[in-house]
């Protein structure tokens, strides 16, 4: 049996992440509906301060998502109180070919990765960066 799954990432500036994440993959950000947002908030649903606005759209606060473009596979950034402090027990190989993994170093870091170290385990190398929150990721 096979089963559908997002990914979820605690985050302390959810769309600001998402933007990050979304750019990093080539994915999109998921579009936000206003209206059903306005909707929920006019019907007491939910409360104004549950809203906020993120490059000039209204937005949940405690989350933003970004979907693959064709798979529409998601990944979901959460709102939490508390930052990271300690190692992933899961993390993203990202496969991009030994060819470009320099030039998506330099990038990243200008985007606000973090470079951490190099690895190296037979034939196979890569290269460990944290995210602009802490969290790390491999390329390779």
């Amino acid at each position: 049996m096979a089963y559908d799954f997002q990914v979820t990432v605690d985050s302390a500036r959810p769309h600001d992440l998402a933007d990050w994440w979304a750019e990093m993959l080539g994915w999109q950000v998921e579009g936000s509906n206003e209206e059903f947002i306005r909707e929920m908030v006019a019907k007491g649903y939910a409360p104004e301060e549950a809203t906020t606005t993120h490059n000039g759209v209204l937005v949940w606060k405690d989350g933003a998502a970004i979907v693959h473009p064709e798979t529409k596979q998601r990944f979901l950034f959460q709102l939490v109180p508390e930052g990271k402090t300690v190692k992933n027990r899961l993390h993203l190989d990202i496969r991009m070919g030994a060819d470009k993994i320099e030039a998506e170093l330099e990038r990243l870091t200008a985007r606000g990765a973090t470079f951490l170290h190099r690895g190296k385990q037979g034939p196979a190398e890569w290269i460990t960066i944290a995210d602009p929150e802490g969290n790390e990721l491999c390329l390779s």
